[in-house]
């Protein structure tokens, strides 16, 4: 499975940002994924930022609730996370990630990033104060 991020860009605090990632996925079988986005900060370890569910549920680290919004297009293979109200400390490389789970399975969370086996190369998303 390949990632392509796209999106990053530089912004000024308290504006917005859409992400987003392709998957090199047969259209048909996209919709089985669980699918993520996680960042990493300049010095600082990788960590989650929110997960869609193949049934379209989702979940959110806390420091981004209500303020970032995942969705995705499965007839596009496409992940989407939109960015509002942007704070400095959201600066970082962003990731998509995706793992294939059984189906009986749900997608691990946002703190789960080690079950993550697919990723991207990252899109920068840097926020001036």
């Amino acid at each position: 499975v390949q990632l392509v991020e796209s999106g990053g860009g530089s912004v000024q605090a308290g504006g917005s940002l859409r992400l987003s990632c392709v998957a090199s996925v047969p259209s048909y079988a996209y919709s089985s994924y669980c699918m993520g986005w996680f960042r990493q900060a300049p010095g600082k370890g990788r960590e989650g930022v929110a997960i869609i569910d193949r049934d379209g549920s989702t979940s959110y680290a806390d420091s981004v609730k209500d303020r970032f919004t995942i969705s995705k297009d499965n007839a596009k293979n496409t992940l989407y996370l939109q960015m509002s109200s942007l704070k400095p400390e959201d600066t970082a490389m962003y990731y998509c990630a995706t793992k294939k789970p059984w189906p009986w399975d749900r997608c691990p969370g946002p703190d789960k990033r080690n079950e993550y086996k697919f990723w991207g190369q990252g899109t920068q998303v840097t926020v001036s104060s």
